[in-house]
């Protein structure tokens, strides 16, 4: 039960999402601010793990752990009783894992594991973004946790991501049968000739370093009947990023490239109807209040001695400060009014004098997300 009392809407989706998934951008702060919203959960009573997708190991920095595996680990010097608990994917070791979860004896999961057809599908692209959703449903149904934080890597892989679930069966299916088309044929052409047990097919064994034909077709054999486990899961997994329980948060900053990013973001969540629970325009240049000076004023300073030239200048960065502040606001007020998603959270997050690196630092970074 969240002990978070809701003060903004940001502050809702904190203390009532089962899952907040970080998405944007590279390089807009999405994972401090994955950081600082997971400490500010975890701070106002709720039991939380953040899990990072991103392999910068900047997260296990700003929370000061000394390194971060595939298994969540406690973040210490976080107040409160309900504890931080943090991980960073291994995509590999989760995807044994799975194996090992639907294959019906150890013997058969040693054999698919130690295949290696199975060590080539693992390193095709696409995986890494399944094995992320995997480990998140993993996590989400052991009910250790009231919030899972997910920061994910920049938006191209976000939208991977999002797509995984649906990609899982295509993936398997369709890299196998990049894997074992050339070969069946070949094996069927050598066949068909007569020649399946020659010194032909002993030249194809040495120049590709294995019997391919062999272990494809024993890979094969191995995974029968398992098509059904991974349906059931990858479909589990849709279920849970499109409940109720999951809200997204899209990070961006005022650059007109992230914002543009981020819009595209945006209505792509509400094209797949996936909550969008907030979008944080991180980094945003303060509005500047100047004093109204004439310009023949601001001539004679700059024509007058070095304190006068001094001021003049004071006064022309303040001009160009308000010039950037007004033009970083006229974007971002397009960005929210552009993006879909009716209830969601509009935060905007000044620019700090330093990034967050530490557990001080993700905490007033988290007081100006709530607030």
């Amino acid at each position: 039960m969240s002990a978070i009392e809701p003060r903004s809407s940001l502050d809702r989706v904190l203390g009532s999402a089962k899952v907040l998934v970080c998405c944007g951008p590279g390089g807009v702060g999405k994972t401090s601010v994955a950081a600082a919203l997971a400490v500010a959960a975890a701070e106002r009573g709720r039991r939380t793990c953040v899990l990072t997708i991103d392999p910068a190991r900047r997260l296990a920095e700003a929370l000061g752990v000394d390194g971060l595996g595939n298994e969540p680990v406690p973040v210490p010097g976080v107040t409160g009783d309900a504890g931080l608990d943090a991980m960073m994917l291994d995509m590999r070791r989760t995807f044994d894992d799975l194996v090992r979860r639907t294959s019906g004896s150890d013997e058969q999961a040693d054999g698919i594991i130690g295949n290696p057809v199975y060590q080539r599908l693992v390193s095709f692209g696409g995986t890494q973004e399944y094995m992320a959703a995997e480990k998140l449903h993993e996590l989400h149904t052991s009910g250790r946790w009231d919030l899972l934080v997910v920061d994910t890597p920049p938006t191209r892989s976000a939208l991977d991501f999002l797509d995984a679930p649906d990609r899982m069966l295509e993936l398997l299916q369709s890299r196998l049968g990049v894997l074992t088309g050339p070969v069946q044929r070949l094996g069927g052409l050598l066949r068909g000739l007569g020649l399946a047990a020659t010194p032909l097919t002993q030249l194809v064994t040495r120049a590709t370093g294995t019997d391919l034909l062999r272990e494809v077709t024993r890979f094969l054999g191995e995974i029968e009947g398992m098509y059904d486990g991974f349906r059931d899961r990858a479909k589990r997994v849709r279920d849970l990023l499109r409940s109720g329980q999951t809200a997204f948060v899209v990070v961006a900053t005022p650059d007109e490239t992230a914002l543009w990013e981020a819009a595209f973001l945006s209505g792509r969540l509400s094209s797949d109807r996936l909550k969008l629970g907030a979008v944080v325009v991180n980094r945003v240049h303060p509005a500047a209040e100047l004093p109204r000076v004439r310009a023949a004023a601001r001539k004679a300073l700059a024509e007058g001695d070095a304190d006068a030239r001094l001021l003049a200048g004071l006064l022309d960065g303040h001009r160009k400060q308000a010039a950037l502040a007004a033009a970083e606001r006229k974007r971002i007020a397009g960005l929210l009014a552009a993006a879909p998603g009716a209830g969601a959270a509009q935060v905007k997050v000044p620019l700090l004098d330093e990034d967050p690196v530490d557990l001080p630092g993700l905490r007033r970074l988290g007081e100006h997300l709530l607030d």
